[in-house]
């Protein structure tokens, strides 16, 4: 019976595998979608400024409140747009150049384009990142490999 055990005990861990790497391509699929979705926003919104911007050329009007509040929605567009790219980067296990923009792997601490120093920031909640648990699925654990809290799921799992 061990075999059987070990077995089904691989089958399973096969399984949990799969699934979490199911649901982190469909967690990425839907990131990448509200990208899309944000950027088509944009560029409907950068349309719509150049015609007010035409417009009150054209009528000698002073479109200039209308023209603001474009600007500022776009603006907030664009940082919605961020926090998604940012998402999208986490899950790929990625963190860009905060100089170049260059994507390097999760753990560099340098880029590997220009040379410039990575800051890393935490990504889970607060102290609890202290234990170094480099099995941590997650996707809760800070960037240098710490583990994520003890309210995180990956640590009921078990």
């Amino acid at each position: 019976m061990g075999i059987l055990e070990d077995v089904v005990i691989n089958a399973k861990s096969a399984a949990n595998a799969v699934g979490k790497s199911a649901t982190k391509l469909y967690d990425l699929s839907k990131l990448k979608v509200s990208a899309a979705d944000l950027n088509g926003d944009i560029n409907k919104h950068f349309e719509a400024l150049g015609r007010i911007v035409y417009d009150g050329k054209q009528n000698g009007e002073d479109n200039s409140a209308l023209i603001e509040d474009s600007v500022k929605i776009i603006k907030d567009l664009y940082e919605s747009l961020a926090a998604i790219n940012q998402q999208i980067d986490e899950l790929k296990n990625l963190v860009k150049c905060p100089k170049c923009g260059f994507e390097n792997s999760l753990g560099s601490n340098y880029c590997n384009c220009c040379g410039a120093k990575i800051e890393k920031e935490p990504v889970c909640g607060g102290e609890a990142a202290k234990t170094k648990n480099e099995e941590c699925d997650c996707g809760q654990g800070d960037s240098s490999g710490e583990a994520c809290d003890d309210t995180c799921d990956c640590k009921k799992e078990d």
